[in-house]
């Protein structure tokens, strides 16, 4: 129990380290720009001092600044969400620290909703006084005792900092319910501090859930924030196998809690995380999963080379100081039960490095390794290689045979110009389309290009190379009918392109217009602008800068939040704002309920004031970019508002806007004809060297 004192000492303690926020945050809390801030630092000398951070970077106050604004009238109606995080941001005790007790107090509404309100009801300090106990009471039974449960239960003291932030995520929780809570708030850290953590992409983890199949027991012994075990929970929720055993281990005691928390409220199955080093001191050393699932560290050198010469999970060999990964797939096999899957992230080196050979011949000629599968270029961190998926089932101990032959495949083909364009049901559909057909009949029918059910014997030479690329047959060129078919068209879209070549040019003396900007036009109502964003809950396919700057259809995706998307509509022009091209594209009805993607930005003009193609057109001119446009050491940005065009009556734009249509379906055919001249040019390579068609 507290004392008064003790009462006293916790709210002074609160007072002193309360939360604090920058001026990014000051600028989100006013809805005004970060330059604002700084102005009234400036100007007014009962602005709030600085507590805390850096000369360049300070923070402030949280309450300090709040009273500030609101005395000023400066503070905007802040959304519920956006108070939680800064609160979280600036806890005295860390991020990491504030989002452990939110997730216990979440899970704790979660179960037991009762129980709160009768918390909550009173003072900051009663609060955290009676709070330990009835968190204990849920996390225990949820995450277990002594070594398995990373979880601990937040003392009175801890708590009495976090009562503000534990009773705004609550409030916010009745909006969004526990789990879309935690979600937002981990989420936004995750976002906010991208180079502490390195994370297993949502279309990767449920590729990897699905390899694996049905599993009353899943572990992942580096789970990092739980990706991949949640992608087994929302698998085996969609399934028939019932709520599963998870099991988790991660060396940073801070992403076990996590994991078990967020785990926690995503799934009534049982978890169990523990904080420790998963190859130096295994915290399930008896567990005989169903699954192991595993994003490993790459290329670590310290994994435990020296004091694990002997351990007993090296049935296929002792791996070489540079394997690690190896050491990885081997602790992987020796905690799953007879007949497991297991999937890991590999890096591709793992599949050809001459140090790690006799391992790979093993695992072979034992039938422990099923699949080897090449993902495209951006699929997870690092995104600049290849990643390769490899999938093992630990050999049962009945004697039978080991499998003759074990699947390679390469996805390669479904690589995107950027990682937010990677095409995840592409790539799911041809990984399953292959494995499922192999893993129930132990062979698969060849996919040129794609995928090869390869005889083991093949494999096992003096380099045991298992990279797919290397023992895949050619994508299929066609043959001369497509080759024919691409070649007519190809002959049509010239012949238009010669239809639509603009005549000659009219030289007359320069005019000189009236002119005015996008953002006086937006002032004015002329025009709506609006910006691209980073997410969204609808599931409409994404407008990106690179479909604009290619003529392409809608090709990307936004990762789900809360946000809402902008959907685009016929007849709004879109522009890029970065890259320093003069590009603006007017939406066709083709093109139309598209979101639109980040670093677009998009200007719907009203009809009575504005015509579309008038307005794209002289958004395009060069002159008129490079007024526009700032430039830093490595890149080009477009300020859209300061794009300049003629003050022109309706009847005159549509007549500029008619020679603009014209030019764009010029430019559109000149397009088509280079990719289909390419798509030509190609296959006749390939056909003439791989022997479908003849030189003469």
């Amino acid at each position: 129990m507290l004392d008064a004192t003790q009462r006293d000492e916790g709210s002074r303690r609160v007072q002193e380290n309360g939360t604090e926020v920058t001026a990014a945050g000051i600028a989100r809390l006013a809805g005004v720009g970060r330059a604002a801030v700084s102005n009234w630092r400036r100007r007014h000398a009962d602005f709030p001092k600085p507590v805390g951070g850096t000369e360049t970077s300070p923070s402030f106050a949280l309450t300090d600044v709040e009273d500030w604004l609101r005395n000023q009238g400066k503070l905007a109606e802040v959304p519920l969400r956006e108070r939680v995080w800064q609160q979280l941001a600036g806890h005295p005790e860390g991020p990491v620290t504030a989002l452990v007790h939110v997730g216990c107090v979440l899970l704790l509404v979660h179960d037991r909703p009762t129980v709160w309100l009768e918390l909550g009801a009173g003072s900051d300090a009663r609060l955290a006084e009676r709070l330990p106990g009835p968190l204990d009471q849920v996390l225990t039974p949820r995450f277990g005792t002594g070594r398995e449960r990373a979880v601990e239960t937040p003392t009175t003291a801890r708590l009495l900092a976090s009562a503000p932030l534990l009773r705004g995520a609550v409030e916010l929780a009745s909006e969004l319910g526990t789990r879309r809570t935690y979600e937002f708030l981990l989420g936004r850290h995750l976002d906010a501090n991208p180079r502490q953590y390195t994370l297993t992409p949502t279309g990767l983890a449920s590729l990897m859930a699905d390899l694996a199949g049905p599993a009353r027991s899943a572990l992942d012994p580096a789970c990092g924030t739980g990706g991949l075990l949640r992608a087994v929970a929302a698998a085996q929720a969609n399934g028939t196998a019932g709520n599963p055993h998870l099991h988790g281990q991660d060396s940073s005691p801070e992403l076990a809690a996590l994991t078990a928390l967020r785990l926690g409220l995503h799934t009534r199955a049982t978890v169990r995380t523990a904080a420790a080093d998963s190859l130096r001191a295994d915290a399930y050393p008896a567990l005989r999963a169903d699954a192991v699932l595993c994003h490993p560290p790459f290329n670590e050198r310290n994994w435990g080379h020296d004091e694990l010469a002997y351990d007993p999970r090296w049935e296929y060999g002792f791996p070489a100081r540079t394997e690690s990964e190896l050491a990885w797939v081997q602790h992987a096999l020796a905690r799953l039960a007879d007949g497991g899957v297991a999937v890991l992230l590999m890096p591709p080196a793992a599949a050809s490095r001459r140090s790690g050979r006799r391992i790979r011949a093993d695992l072979l000629r034992r039938g422990a390794l099923r699949a080897v599968i090449a993902l495209p270029p951006g699929a997870a961190p690092p995104y600049n290689i290849p990643l390769h998926l490899w999938v093992l089932r630990r050999p049962a101990a009945t004697g039978h045979p080991a499998h003759p032959e074990v699947l390679l495949a390469d996805t390669g083909a479904f690589a995107a110009d950027s990682r937010d364009d990677l095409d995840w049901q592409g790539v799911r559909t041809a990984v399953l389309d292959a494995w499922r057909p192999f893993d129930r009949t132990g062979t698969a029918a060849e996919q040129p290009g794609l995928s090869r059910s390869v005889p083991v014997i093949e494999l096992l030479d003096d380099d045991v190379d298992l990279a797919p690329a290397r023992h895949l047959p050619p994508p299929a060129a066609g043959g001369t009918e497509q080759l024919a078919n691409v070649r007519e068209h190809l002959g049509e879209t010239l012949r238009l392109t010669g239809d639509l070549t603009p005549p000659a040019a009219d030289p007359r003396r320069p005019t000189r217009w009236p002119l005015t900007t996008v953002g006086e036009l937006a002032r004015g109502g002329a025009l709506l602008l609006r910006t691209g964003g980073s997410g969204g809950q609808a599931r409409v396919p994404v407008l990106t800068d690179h479909d604009v700057l290619s003529g392409s259809a809608p090709s990307g995706t936004l990762p789900e939040s809360d946000d809402e998307p902008v959907i685009i509509e016929s007849g709004d022009v879109v522009v890029p704002v970065l890259g320093g091209g003069s590009v603006a594209r007017v939406v066709d009805g083709a093109t139309a309920g598209a979101a639109l993607g980040r670093n677009l930005a998009l200007l719907r003009p009203d009809p009575a004031a504005l015509d579309a193609w008038f307005l794209a057109g002289f958004l395009r001119g060069t002159a008129n970019n490079r007024q526009a446009s700032s430039y830093a050491s490595t890149a080009t940005r477009l300020d859209v508002r300061r794009l300049q065009l003629p003050r022109l009556p309706l009847d005159q734009q549509r007549v500029y806007g008619e020679r603009f249509r014209a030019l764009a379906e010029f430019e559109e055919a000149i397009r088509l004809a280079g990719r289909l001249g390419e798509q030509l040019v190609r296959g006749m390579y390939d056909g003439l060297t791989d022997g479908t068609v003849a030189p003469g």
